[in-house]
């Protein structure tokens, strides 16, 4: 993987995607390659600190409302000083808060159990919810309402590649940072100054587990109400899913988390974020999911409201929803790594097609960029945006700029395929532009798309400044009332993520690496944050 230089945002971007203007790079639709130049390859770097240290390591750890409390791991060096290093249970059976403390780190030492699942029946002998390995009894027949508040600031580190933090059902984490706060969720490597942009998959990363109705069932039936799923690759139960459509996992705002996505089994990895069967009471908001070996962030059925959202640097999809999950997201950015990741957009519903709900995604607001060929992607999606199975999306005021990549990718299966809507979507692809499967061909999924209606344009030029701030060309397309979706949407004039460079909501809460830098109140990545 190359670990290439920072972006800035003064001026054009190294990316020639993202330049000053239309005549930066080949019109779309020419047949001709896209060259996009980044800088060489610098060596990777060894972990000795290249500046002066920082920090101080804190005298203690401090006392907890749970009754097991925080082990003193010690102290821990790296580039930014040494830190306290305490170690959180592998349940936390009481309400809980963790402070922000200088000099201080919280260590996920396994999967840290956020209270215990209380079920979607009363569990039997037979067919426990909980296994006994992660402290939780098997007799449990309610949930324990435990909620894990994490203060602005706090940063947490996954120890081994097995460590994740899982928000049982019934219980909620309350992780909400500022903007000049953040919470970060990293590995341990990033502690010690291991890291480079090429890193990813060092520890497991976050779970909320909710019980809005979910598909594809693991245990019970769709028809019945009763469908549950099982967290995937989980050695022990974690379990998701239930008849609840407003439930509440917590709240997760201004959070960061990198270098995520470790192989909990065969085939099977999580992602930075995953949401299981969560609600439309679970608030999530200003998240950045940075460098996941897997998917940026999944989200497995469920209801889904979600404003802010960035993905740098997911090396399989950058945003994934399936599973009969009801998505609404507002203002995204999805930039994964030169030559690495697959689609921007995954949307499908797994296996299960004739379930109901269908998994249905609105998304508006959005920027998509994807530098790389078809020939780097996996077999699998192909294109920029994989629309599939027994899933409805519809995408507004957005840009997908994958000038050396198909765009749009629907694959017609099932008694009703996949079906998408697209209003003031502007794409930048190269000459195919779609690609199409099952009952669906390139000239369907074209019709689909629908370019000269709608403020829809597929044969778009960007004039991106900074990787993804708007220019004039993005400035020129009408944008659509996405508050005419739902409530949930914010009526604007502009489509894209970024309005201008007087908007500035990604700043600060943000980390910087070589796929994008948000400004010089951003952090590095490869470094934690010492305020």
């Amino acid at each position: 993987m190359k670990n290439i230089h920072g972006l800035f945002l003064v001026g054009c971007s190294a990316i020639a995607l993202a330049g000053c203007g239309p005549s930066d790079i080949a019109s779309p639709g020419t047949g001709g390659n896209v060259t996009i130049n980044y800088p060489a390859a610098t060596p990777t770097p060894t972990p000795t600190p290249t500046g002066p240290a920082t920090v101080t390591a804190a005298g203690g750890c401090p006392t907890i409302a749970e009754p097991q409390g925080l082990a003193d791991g010690g102290t821990i060096t790296g580039p930014t000083g040494t830190w306290r290093v305490c170690r959180l249970p592998n349940l936390i059976k009481v309400s809980s808060t963790l402070p922000k403390i200088a000099g201080l780190l919280y260590e996920i030492p396994g999967r840290v159990n956020v209270g215990c699942d209380g079920g979607f029946r009363a569990p039997t002998a037979a067919a426990p919810f909980n296994s006994t390995t992660t402290g939780c009894t098997t007799a449990l027949t309610a949930d324990t309402n435990v909620t894990l508040t994490i203060q602005p600031g706090v940063i947490l580190y996954g120890s081994t590649g097995q460590s994740w933090l899982a928000v049982n059902r019934g219980n909620k984490v309350q992780a909400v940072g500022t903007a000049t706060q953040p919470i970060v969720f990293t590995s341990k490597d990033n502690v010690l100054g291991y890291n480079d942009d090429s890193s990813q998959g060092q520890w497991g990363g976050v779970v909320l587990m909710g019980r809005a109705p979910v598909t594809d069932c693991n245990v019970g039936t769709v028809a019945g109400g009763t469908c549950e799923r099982d967290t995937e690759g989980s050695a022990d139960l974690a379990r998701f899913g239930g008849s609840n459509a407003a439930d509440s996992s917590g709240r997760l705002s201004y959070v960061q988390i990198r270098y995520s996505g470790f192989v909990l089994g065969s085939g099977r990895e999580l992602q930075a974020l995953t949401t299981e069967g969560i609600g439309s009471g679970t608030v999530l908001d200003h998240i950045q999911v940075h460098n996941s070996s897997d998917d940026g962030a999944e989200f497995f059925g469920g209801v889904v409201n979600m404003k802010y959202y960035i993905a740098t640097g997911a090396d399989d999809d950058s945003l994934d929803v399936d599973t009969g999950a009801q998505m609404d997201l507002q203002y995204a950015m999805l930039l994964p790594r030169a030559t690495k990741g697959d689609a921007l957009f995954e949307i499908d519903s797994n296996g299960a097609e004739s379930d109901t709900p269908r998994t249905r995604l609105r998304v508006s607001n959005f920027v998509a960029i994807q530098p790389q060929t078809s020939a780097d992607n996996e077999a699998n999606d192909l294109a920029a945006g994989l629309f599939r199975g027994n899933s409805d999306t519809t995408l507004v005021n957005g840009l997908i700029i994958a000038p050396n990549n198909e765009c749009i990718r629907m694959n017609g299966s099932g008694t009703t395929p996949a079906t998408l809507t697209a209003r003031s979507v502007a794409l930048q692809c190269n000459a195919t532009k779609y690609l199409g499967s099952g009952s669906y061909n390139a000239s369907a999924v074209q019709t689909a798309f629908g370019s000269g209606a709608n403020n829809n344009n597929d044969s778009f030029t960007n004039t991106l400044a900074s990787l993804f701030i708007n220019g004039a060309n993005e400035t020129g397309v009408t944008a659509f009332n996405a508050s005419t979706l739902a409530s949930f949407f914010d009526v604007t004039s502009w489509i894209g993520a970024v309005r201008n460079s007087s908007d500035t909501w990604y700043a600060g809460w943000t980390c910087n690496s070589a796929t994008a830098n948000f400004g010089s109140s951003s952090s590095s990545c490869t470094s934690l944050p010492v305020t």
